[in-house]
């Protein structure tokens, strides 16, 4: 699988704190990696990193061979925070990338795409809608179509369903998955959920305590698509503990660290 991005040897300090120490590892094209770990332990850093919002201390991320200059259009970057413009309606929200130079779309084009979006994300009966007036899943997935309008290469996702209901979550997992199978990317999902994780991905990178490694990177066995009747397989509940069992001992371990800085 020819590599999309790559992490070679990058090591991330902060002042005299030593964030991410010589993390090697690939993402491959149109594959779905999460990286998973204790907080804190640097994993929204990396992604930062591919962003372009911050650089490596040592080491490089590339992308397509070229190491990371900064942001740029080819990455669709969601947060947790729902990261839309409370100002702008659903439609303006959508649209508003397609109306900056990098992504520059024609009205015609644009009306196109935003009622492409809005359909398959299930908002076409709130174009006219204020995000405030939104449940928290509906926000979620109009962030997830403004970064998907302005068609991304890669897409960086940093715990997007955090903060939403269990149901409403799973909701959200399906319908990525469902817009993924349509439109190809190579994602990177960066969350605290093995659930999650073992759900989404076509590999799952286990990350220590900081400074943080590479603790195990794991294959996930399951093709696409991918149904909830899954989470109910022997299969799915042997990787799952798995991986819980990998995670909780580093969580462990970060305590203990935490405990030490404050004494």
């Amino acid at each position: 699988m020819k590599p999309r991005i790559s992490f070679e040897g990058v090591s991330v300090l902060f002042g005299g704190l030593k964030v991410v120490d010589d993390v090697s590892y690939a993402i491959g094209e149109r594959e779905f990696v999460s990286v998973i770990g204790p907080s804190g332990c640097g994993k929204t850093t990396m992604m930062n990193i591919v962003a372009g919002f911050v650089k490596p201390s040592r080491g490089a991320v590339l992308l397509d061979g070229k190491p990371v200059a900064g942001p740029g259009p080819d990455r669709g970057v969601i947060f947790q925070e729902y990261g839309v413009f409370p100002c702008l309606t659903v439609k303006e929200n959508i649209a508003f990338g397609l109306k900056l130079a990098a992504n520059r779309a024609g009205e015609a084009e644009r009306e196109e795409i935003c009622a492409r979006y809005m359909r398959l994300m299930g908002l076409a009966d709130f174009a006219d809608a204020w995000p405030k007036t939104l449940s928290g899943g509906m926000r979620q997935r109009l962030a997830i179509a403004r970064a998907y309008a302005v068609k991304p290469e890669f897409l960086l996702m940093d715990e997007p369903f955090g903060a939403l209901d269990a149901q409403t979550r799973s909701a959200m997992q399906d319908l990525l998955l469902a817009v993924l199978a349509a439109e190809g990317k190579t994602v990177m999902l960066i969350t605290h959920s093995v659930e999650e994780a073992v759900y989404l991905s076509n590999r799952i990178v286990v990350m220590t305590a900081r400074p943080t490694r590479i603790r195990e990177i794991i294959e996930v066995p399951f093709g696409y698509p991918r149904e909830e009747s899954l989470h109910e397989k022997p299969e799915f509940g042997e990787l799952r503990s798995h991986v819980r069992e990998l995670v909780m001992k580093e969580y462990a371990a970060q305590s203990r660290l935490t405990q030490e800085e404050k004494t």
